[in-house]
């Protein structure tokens, strides 16, 4: 491990402790020095760990604490998410795993900003596949999508159901399997949920190729990959699918068609915009 690294999570650590409230961690104000700050035998204790381990930590000194003291030393000092996984990653250790977010039922004003600044067909997902705001590019691609109803406006839900979607995409079979297969493999923890269940049965109701394909139980992770648009005023568009996340919103994922090279999809989207 870099002595930089060690010395950088020293230097974290002994900042942090510095600044905290006494209060904050049960502790009594000090009668001199007031409510701020802790001492190294303080977050020791109440760490569970040793004054020396803790020491030759603030000292950069060449150990190797675990991931368990690191983890309770980060609850000690009540460090934030961002604070906790830079502790963890200066030693070697991943960030702790995020808590499920529930899924978001309105996009941020800046990502709708974000999608109406590009001129290629993009639109914004939430956990469950709500589609939760999409650019004039997109529209001109899906015309249908703004008159969906809400309870309706669910990726998963227009691919199997809506006539549009199925002509649009001469490759339907394949596309909504692999669709599908994306679908279960993003959300496996929201098993539990009843939304998604609810979500779910309904889809099974719906459509026989649903119901085949969440029973056979395929798996896949997303890939960034060619896809076939034939639409009804331009013909055939050759896009390219990729899925990004939000930064300050990871629950939200943000799906973008751009022109494949070698192919007239660029002309074509201009003539659509026309």
């Amino acid at each position: 491990m870099a002595d930089s690294r060690r010395t950088e999570l020293g230097g974290f650590l002994r900042d942090r402790r510095t600044q905290l409230s006494r209060t904050e961690v049960g502790l009594p104000p000090r009668s001199r020095g007031g409510d701020t700050g802790l001492r190294r035998e303080e977050v020791s204790y109440l760490s569970g760990v040793s004054v020396t381990w803790y020491t030759w930590l603030e000292q950069g000194r060449d150990i190797n604490p675990s991931r368990q003291v690191l983890e309770s030393i980060a609850r000690t000092l009540r460090l934030d998410a961002s604070e906790h996984a830079y502790v963890l990653s200066l030693l070697g250790y991943s960030a702790p795993p995020a808590a499920s977010a529930p899924p978001s039922h309105e996009a941020p004003a800046h990502l709708k900003r974000l999608l109406d600044a590009w001129d290629v067909p993009a639109f914004a997902l939430a956990p469950d596949w709500g589609v939760l705001a999409w650019n004039e590019a997109y529209e001109r691609l899906y015309p249908g999508i703004g008159s969906v109803a809400p309870e309706n406006r669910n990726l998963l839900w227009m691919v199997f159901t809506d006539g549009y979607v199925r002509r649009l995409l001469p490759d339907w079979e394949l596309t909504s399997r692999r669709f599908l297969s994306e679908f279960r493999a993003e959300t496996g923890p929201r098993l539990g949920d009843p939304a998604h269940g609810v979500l779910v049965e309904r889809l099974r109701e719906a459509s026989p190729e649903f119901r085949a394909g969440w029973d056979s139980r395929d798996i896949q992770r997303f890939a960034s990959r060619e896809r076939l648009f034939d639409h009804p005023d331009v013909g055939l568009l050759h896009l390219e699918h990729h899925q990004l996340a939000l930064s300050d919103h990871p629950e939200i994922h943000v799906v973008v068609y751009t022109p494949m090279p070698g192919t007239d999809a660029a002309e074509r989207l201009a003539r659509l915009r026309e």
